[in-house]
């Protein structure tokens, strides 16, 4: 059982005191007037026992959700204050809203999304995936990128099915768009302290500073940290204490507002992060079943290799916007510059065979190996022009650049020979794509309005592995390079129809595109390339205000169907890592989203997915797997294959749910106690490509327990809280090596957290 370590008294770590302490004195400046960025996502005011309004910019204008013929849930306000409680990273968003799933083999550092099961497991530094990232209106291409950490956010849109008219980057499965909140004209900000078990504290402040009646910047700071709390047993180990961290970030922005014609919003931003890369544990499987085996003990590893991780991210954008009357020109140039390294121990154990003592279990061979870029730089650049139209005929059109130049580098080390390296390999990747895109809004009549989008993109790579050297004096065969290059046209089609003034009807037809993807040729295997993949899907649904907006329900069904998805082949006797095309791969399932004031005082939210995937590729073979797994696929008595043909593509549930409940007692004093509960559950998921007894991973649900007062018109807050209140311990991914090993999700929590706004 894990071991609960908590606080005696409620006293945050020093540097997450300081900066809270330092955006104090801001408060004391002058109050002056700025208008907030016309691009701002809004809410209506609070209304007591009325679901709030929410906008989008789902179609980069802003408007209604309900309006919007698409599948989108939002996050925002209080639900997701308390689903980031306890220093959470981005995957705290899994399964938070319907088809939605979120993992990572390299812990806080490398996010792999998921949307409707279509998403991609390739855990190399240099892979795409369809699932796009947008944070504050800039793709973040590199799945290094995409995990920078939730902080001031005004809101979290999910956007399902392709998205690629209107977005610059490989967005076939969906986009996650995350918006900032801007400068603004009031004088107000926030601080949000926690701290909990294993000392994991956390400090989130902002303050928005008007400087003039023009003028206005906004800072933002996030500190989270947690202690090591896993102890290995190896004590001749270079990492004796494992699963800490220190994750900062920081965001300043100013806006320029000099008149109703133009506006520009310039962002500032970074993160240092620096911890334990993700722990992969041994023989963790009980062999013939998906269980833990007995006596597990999740404070506990036995490695005999290296275990860290550093990354350090900085970036910066401009977003210009022109008022010309009748229409309107928007620049966004976007920049981001990235730096990381992350070292483990991919055998999950010590020793081997033949160099005993060895464990847990069987070790046939040592492996120890490290991930790094060094240098990464993207540029973007989009011009878009659209009309303001008071009339039932508008129109939007643009062009979009996008330029990523960076290393990679690949290292091996004798974890029996005091960690000496034995292997370094060095590549680089440069990724150009310009696209042309357009769309056009008409109201039929003032029920029905139809929409319809083109987007042109051209994609080029070019890949090469630049250096390569081995103890042992092997070189690479093969091929070491490739410049995959693609033209396509992408689009959409759909339509909304008030079937009252309340209730909206929608469906949409979409075309989705990934540019190409290289693999390069390793000590393992020679370069793989896979071909770009295309999807193309049909969703109808329901958008619905009830009970004099007590109650918001949006209903969807879908289907997909992906050609030549690209998928990556992992583990095997020879342990070959290449990229594959599926001939096809289908989905289809149901959405809902509800949300409801059961009374003025008890708000209800509700979600749930049925996503159904299936590989369809009779031809199509795997390598089994290399860890003595029970693969439950046919074999191919030929070449010793496993055939994959009507699997369900990789994490991909079949169920997702979620549900949240808040009860708040108001005082007379304008004070009110709450309490707050949040439960997320996933069916299983298939962590590879073959479907085997081991590496299916159970299905999870894991829930959280908010409890407190607020004070002075909600102004203070004090709270207790737990995330995986019912410390459910299993396996959530594994390494198809040389044995069954492992990892795991985060142990339970409990934990204190103060919130003043001032």
């Amino acid at each position: 059982m894990k071991k609960t370590h908590l606080p005696s008294v409620f006293a945050p770590r020093p540097l997450a005191l300081a900066l809270a302490l330092a955006m104090l004195p801001l408060a004391h400046a002058a109050e002056t007037e700025v208008p907030t960025d016309t691009n701002e996502p809004v809410v209506d005011k609070d209304e007591a026992g009325k679901v709030k309004e929410v906008t989008v910019t789902a179609e980069r204008r802003r408007e209604k959700a309900k309006d919007v013929p698409t599948s989108i849930s939002t996050l925002g306000g209080e639900k997701l204050d308390v689903l980031a409680s306890g220093g959470q990273d981005v995957r705290f968003l899994s399964g938070r809203v319907p088809s939605l799933n979120i993992e990572s083999s390299f812990g806080r550092a490398f996010p792999r999304f998921y949307i409707r099961g279509y998403g991609n497991t390739d855990f190399r530094l240099n892979a795409s995936q369809p699932v796009s990232l947008v944070y504050d209106d800039v793709v973040q291409e590199n799945p290094i990128l995409k995990g920078f950490p939730v902080f001031d956010l005004q809101q979290i849109e999910v956007l399902r099915g392709p998205q690629g008219t209107l977005f610059g980057r490989n967005s076939p499965a969906g986009v996650v768009k995350f918006d900032s909140v801007k400068p603004g004209k009031d004088r107000e900000g926030y601080v949000n302290l926690s701290w909990g078990t294993d000392n994991t504290s956390s400090a989130e402040a902002a303050y928005n500073l008007p400087l003039s009646d023009t003028v206005a910047m906004r800072f933002s700071a996030l500190v989270q940290h947690r202690d090591d709390w896993v102890d290995n047993t190896v004590a001749k180990s270079p990492s004796q204490h494992l699963e800490g961290y220190n994750d900062r970030a920081g965001r300043v922005q100013l806006l320029f507002k000099p008149d109703s014609t133009f506006s520009g919003l310039f962002n500032v931003h970074g993160r240092k992060l620096d911890g334990t890369a993700r722990l992969f544990r041994a023989n963790i499987i009980k062999k013939g079943t998906n269980d833990l085996v007995d006596g597990f003990d999740i404070d506990k590893v036995s490695i005999d290799g290296a275990n860290e991780q550093n990354l350090t991210n900085t970036g910066a954008s401009a977003r210009l916007n022109w008022d010309f009357g009748s229409w309107g020109l928007s620049s966004i140039t976007g920049y981001e510059h990235l730096d990381t390294y992350s070292r483990g121990d991919v055998d999950g154990g010590y020793g081997a065979v033949f160099a005993p003592p060895s464990g847990p279990g069987f070790i046939p061979f040592p492996s120890e190996t490290a991930d790094a870029v060094p240098k990464l730089k993207q540029w973007t650049q989009e011009f878009r022009i659209e009309s303001k139209n008071k009339g039932p005929f508008n129109w939007q059109t643009g062009v979009y650049y996008f330029d990523e130049d960076y290393t990679i580098e690949s290292f091996s080390y004798n974890s029996l020979g005091a960690g000496e390296q034995t292997e370094y390999q060095r590549s680089r990747q440069t990724n150009k794509a310009w696209a042309w895109f357009g769309s056009v809004n008409y109201a039929l009549t003032p029920e029905l309005k139809l929409r319809s989008g083109l987007r042109y993109t051209h994609d080029k790579k070019d890949f090469a592995v630049e250096q390569y050297s081995n103890v042992n004096g092997s070189t690479l065969q093969g091929p070491l390079s490739a410049s995959p290059s693609a033209n396509k046209v992408s689009g959409d089609v759909s339509g909304t129809y008030a079937l009252t003034p309340d209730i909206n009807l929608f469906s949409r037809l979409a075309t989705g595109f990934r540019g190409a993807s290289v693999q390069p040729a390793s000590a393992f295997g020679q370069q793989s390339v896979a071909k770009p993949e295309t999807s193309t899907s049909f969703e109808v649904g329901i958008k619905a205000d009830l009970f004099d907006r007590r109650a918001k329900l949006s209903l969807s069904a879908y289907r997909f169907e992906v050609k030549d998805q690209q998928l990556t082949g992992v583990g095997g006797g020879n342990n070959v890592v290449r990229l594959l095309n599926a001939e096809k791969s289908v989905g289809q399932g149901l959405e809902m989203d509800l949300q409801a004031y059961v009374t003025p005082n008890l708000l209800l939210t509700m979600g749930g997915s049925y996503n159904h995937t299936e590989i369809k590729d009779p031809s199509l073979e795997v390598a089994g797997c290399g860890s003595g797994c029970t693969i439950t696929n046919p074999i191919d008595a030929a070449t010793g294959l496993v055939k994959i043909n009507g699997n369900p593509l990789p994490q991909a549930p079949k169920w997702i749910g979620n549900f949240t409940l808040r009860y708040g007692i108001p005082t007379s004093d304008g004070g009110e106690y709450f309490v707050y509960t949040d439960w997320a559950y996933r069916s299983k998921v298939n962590f590879f490509l073959y479907e085997s007894v081991e590496y299916t991973g159970k299905s999870l649900l894991e829930g959280g327990v908010r409890a407190g007062y607020k004070w002075d018109n909600g102004n203070y807050e004090l709270a207790l809280y737990g995330r995986n209140i019912t410390n459910r311990q299993q396996v959530t991914g594994a390494i198809d090596f040389n044995n069954l090993t492992g990892f795991v999700n985060e142990p339970r929590m409990w934990g204190v957290q103060f919130k003043a706004v001032f």
